[in-house]
């Protein structure tokens, strides 16, 4: 009995190898930092944890910011930023949750989800409120301030 080594097809090579060089751009988008935010707004202050990624990155380097929150649809609330942020890195993600924050590129605006949602083309997640979705349940149009947690 003789033993055949395995064949490798190019398709599987090629395959393996577009599988490999994406993995650890997926895993690093959406890393855990230990950069912290505060966000104020009415009477809610919470915090939350930013992903290691270009456009939580360049997000932060905004901070502080002095921003309008309001509501948008049933699941969201949202602020308008003063510039569009970097979008290397972006492309789908799974587990949409609520609790995520985001960046909807198209808009150049920051989503607070309370409530599920599907991902859509343009939407990059840049970090998790560390507790519960409880203060953006209040309704209304306030004033934001987001600045680094010291």
């Amino acid at each position: 009995m003789t033993r055949r080594s395995p064949v490798f097809t190019r398709r599987a090579l090629v395959g393996a190898a577009v599988t490999l060089a994406g993995m650890p751009r997926l895993a690093w988008a959406q890393k855990d930092t230990k950069m912290k935010i505060r966000i104020a707004f009415a009477s809610h202050d919470f915090t939350a944890t930013l992903y290691d990624n270009p456009s939580a990155r360049d997000f932060a380097s905004m901070l502080p910011l002095d921003l309008t929150i309001d509501d948008y649809a049933t699941n969201e609330k949202i602020a308008y930023l003063p510039r569009k942020l970097a979008e290397e890195g972006s492309g789908p993600f799974p587990n949409e949750a609520p609790g995520d924050l985001c960046y909807y590129s198209p808009w150049g605006n920051l989503a607070f989800f309370y409530a599920g949602y599907r991902y859509s083309s343009g939407l990059i997640r840049l970090g998790r409120l560390d507790g519960g979705v409880e203060p953006l349940l209040t309704r209304g149009k306030f004033p934001l301030r987001i600045e680094h947690l010291t």
